[in-house]
Order: C-alpha cells, then structure tokens, then sequence
C-alpha cells in the first residue's frame, strides 16, 4: 500500500481500477466532478492498478474532500515474506471446489459460498501460503487441469491459475485494513468489484456499483486483442471457431467477479438502457438497476461556443486514449478519402499515448506510410475548451464505448459528431424516442472498422446545409437530457439514501 492521503474514517469509499486519479479522462473525468460536486461530502479513493510501472503521476489535482487516498498493484510482485505454515482443514478444498462449481453452474448458490470464501479469507483459513504452497493446493490446481484444461501446457495452466488468483490475497488485505465509512462505491466490476463485494459482507455497509462500460464486455475485448495469452494446441487439435482455453478461462474468471459483484451490490446503475439489460443478463438483480445518465457543466461549454468560428473549420478531431479499443487506425484510415477531397483537412488525435505506446507506434508509423503527416497530427493530452473552439466534427471510431462524455461536451459547444455504432452512439445522435428524435440529428452513426463508411459520411457533415442543423439538434438534446445538475441530483439522493 501506498497512502498519499490518510485519515482515520469518512462518508464514502470510491473502488477505482485504473481510473481516477492516476488516467485521465473518461470516467476519471467523472470520477472527479463527482467528488468535487459535494465539498460536504469525505471521499477515500482506493486505487487498484495493474503494476507500478504502468502509471506515472497523479493527473489531477486532489479536491480537499478527498481525505484518504492509497495505491495498490494488483499484479505488482509481491514483497518477500517468510512462509507461514498454519494448519489448513481436511475439507478445504472440497469447499473451494464447490465455489468453482457454483461459478460454473451459476447456481443460487454462489451468494452463499462466495460468504464462506470470505470468511475463510479474513481468517485466514486459506491463506496466500496455503495457495502457493500447500499440498491441498497443488492437488486441486493438478485435479482441475487433468478434468478442464483442453490446452496441453500444465506450466502455462499453472501460472494463469496463479495469475488470476494472486490478486484476491491482495485484494483481501486492503479489505482487512480499510478505514471505517458509511459506504462503499465502486465504478466498475472486476478486482474493484470484488473488493467491493468482500467489503460488503465484512462490514455490511451499503455498495453502490456504477458502470460506464460493461467490465465484462470490455475485458473480453482487450482479452480477443492480447497476445500475451498462449494457445498450444497444435494444427490439428485447434477449432478456428473455438476461443483458446486460457482465452475462455480469463473470460471466465472476470464474468464470475461480476456476478459476484452485482449480487452483492444495493444499487447498481446504467448509463443507458441497453447496458442495463446487459447487467441483468449477466446476472444483475433487476429490481436494484436503474438508469443516470452523464451529465456535464453547460454553463461551461456556452461560453466555449460564442468563441467559435462562424463556419465550421475542415478539423476533424478524435479525442481519446491512443488504444486499441479507440481504433485509432481507422481514424486515419478515413482521412486518406477525406485529404483526397478536402487537401486542407485535418485529423486530430488529442488524447495520452503513454497507456500503449507500441499502438501509439503503430498509429504513427501508419500515418507516414498513407502519406499523412501533414495532416492527421496527435497532439497528446488537451483542453476540450481550447480545442472545441477550433473543430469542425469530433469522431469517435472506437469499438467500444459506453455514453461518451466527450460527445456531450462537444455538443455543448455546437460540434456535431461522427461515431461508430456502439454504446449510446446512436442514442445521443438520433435520440432515444419521439420526443428525443424531433430534435434532429446531430451527426451520424457508421458500423465499426469501416473507414470508407466514415469519410463518406464527414465529407456529407462537413457540407453547411448538414452541419448547421447537426449543431442545432445537438445543442437542443444535450440542454434537455445531459445536463450536469440532472446527474448529480440523481447521484445525489442515491447517496443519502445509502447513507442514511
């Protein structure tokens, strides 16, 4: 653990899995008008990354109610520490194999087993010591390899089991040592979501779970992408319509977080419909989900609009983190078309590079070779007041995306948008019924990976008898429905109500 801010109790706990305060933008953009929208209210973040090294500085600056802030590594390697042999029961592992069942099955049971594997954590019952070195344990890890595994590494087999289990004894340990508050609030699933979920049952303290994205869906998607995940099948043995064994098992493991997350949730909330019907699917009580959607600061971005140009400049801009799930390249991709028609435009790529730099590499490395480097520029980390005031479209080409903030801020300012047809994309450009959709459109939607489809629809945006009453539709839909006081007035009575 690395505290940087302690104290000895406050109001709400924020579980935060590489967001806030150490990556900017997206939900840490959230994260801090949250916590600055409530100055009465005393926020300890615990923050859970992957690895130190990953993570450079604080990015913003710590509002005074933020009274308790600590770090920790997930998958940092642990501090050397003399083995401690406790005595562990005979029927442990038939106890641990009935929770892998239950996570299996997806039975009603699982509520009730994930309550005993707490219990056994916090009294140590199965210990770190017990995992790495006990007897019990390796003949449970062998037994489960020779029963499951259709891969034929058991030395690949052994180090994902380890891999995914580690975190859990650190993950306890921060629950063990928490400080005292009324309430827990975690902005995802996952690592955070389970220590949510033990820390729930070790204090009974009220959890309220938050997701932009679905965890779930978006780790499966960096899961299908990574290449640090072996398939040793050979030719023959392999299915091309099969996912790789440890691929599923990685799928597995994070599904079964989330289950166990939202059972143990008291209020679990959506950005917008769709997700809440995922969060259900995927085993969300029904009667505890209900939909805030974004909000932002109006006033702010009114003041960003009277400063723009009386004619939209042909700057076409993606504001995000240069990763793969942002699908840079078919960003740049589209402005080869556009360049073809419009030699003055521009592509800008504002966001860090610092969270993927091989793909940042890629992207650059792309741009040169279509012959672009005059014109699509990546400009880092900016402003969103300086830079609305000097775009023409935002595009968002990701494959993945939950509301977006940056769309509503950008429409705020009077910029239409051009996005991929994913999360609440559609919603936010043709509205979300009747009375939404007789504001107009305010951009347009094209399928994912289709660079073609989305040159051809800036280069329509772009034309004034398009793009003014895409700004208009867009000012209209975000004054009535995104508003930063219909957010925070909701979020506001969900936390009197967990704190009272």
């Amino acid at each position: 653990m690395n505290p940087v801010r302690t104290a000895k109790e406050a109001d709400i706990a924020l579980l935060l899995e590489g967001t806030f305060p150490y990556i900017s933008g997206g939900v840490s953009s959230w994260v801090n008008q949250l916590i600055r929208a409530w100055p009465d209210l005393r926020f300890a973040v615990i923050f859970l990354g992957s690895r130190p090294e990953d993570y450079g500085h604080i990015k913003y600056e710590l509002p005074a109610n933020v009274v308790h802030l600590e770090t920790h590594y997930v998958h940092a390697p642990p501090a050397a520490h003399a083995t401690q042999h406790h005595h562990t029961p005979a029927n442990i592992t038939a106890q641990i194999t009935q929770l892998h069942q239950a996570f299996r099955t997806n039975d009603n049971s699982l509520k009730q087993h994930f309550a005993q594997l707490a219990d056994m954590l916090q009294q140590e019952t199965i210990s770190r010591d017990f995992f790495l070195h006990d007897r019990q344990s390796w003949d449970f890890i062998t037994n489960a390899y020779r029963q499951n595994s259709t891969d034929p590494s058991f030395i690949d087999y052994f180090w994902t089991i380890r891999a995914m289990h580690e975190p859990i004894w650190i993950l306890n340990d921060i629950a063990k040592h928490m400080i005292p508050v009324r309430a827990f609030h975690t902005v995802s699933t996952g690592y955070a979501g389970f220590l949510g979920a033990l820390l729930k049952l070790k204090t009974q303290r009220p959890l309220l779970l938050s997701e932009h994205g679905i965890y779930t869906k978006e780790r499966k998607i960096d899961l299908f992408q990574s290449n640090w995940i072996h398939d040793n099948r050979n030719i023959f043995e392999k299915d091309p319509t099969e996912t790789g064994y440890f691929r599923e098992l990685w799928i597995r493991f994070f599904t079964s977080l989330g289950r166990l997350c939202y059972q143990q949730s008291d209020i679990i909330t959506a950005l917008y419909d769709n997700n809440r019907q995922r969060q259900i699917s995927d085993g969300a009580p029904a009667e505890r989900t209900l939909i805030i959607p974004n909000g932002i600061d109006i006033d702010r971005f009114t003041l960003v609009r009277a400063k723009r140009p009386p004619t939209p400049p042909h700057v076409l801009c993606l504001i995000g983190r240069v990763v793969a799930i942002k699908d840079i390249k078919t960003f740049i991709r589209m402005m080869r078309t556009i360049v073809n028609h419009l030699p003055d435009a521009e592509g800008w790529v504002a966001g860090p590079e610092d969270e993927d730099p091989a793909y940042a590499e890629e992207c650059r490395n792309l741009t040169a070779s279509l012959g672009l480097t005059e014109n699509v520029k990546f400009l880092g980390f900016q402003k969103m007041d300086d830079l609305l005031t000097k775009i023409g479209l935002l595009v968002l080409s990701s494959i993945s995306e939950a509301l977006p903030l940056v769309i509503l801020e950008a429409f705020a300012a009077g910029v239409p948008a051009l996005t991929t047809d994913v999360g609440a994309c559609r919603q936010l450009i043709y509205g979300h019924d009747d009375e939404d959709q007789q504001l107009g459109v305010a951009g347009e939607v094209t399928r994912i990976a289709d660079p073609q489809a989305m040159a051809d629809a800036a280069l329509r945006l772009l034309q004034p008898g398009h793009w003014f009453p895409a700004a208009h539709a867009a000012i209209q839909r975000v004054e009535r429905y995104y508003t930063q006081k219909q957010m925070f007035d909701s979020y506001r009575a969900l936390y009197d109500r967990i704190l009272a």
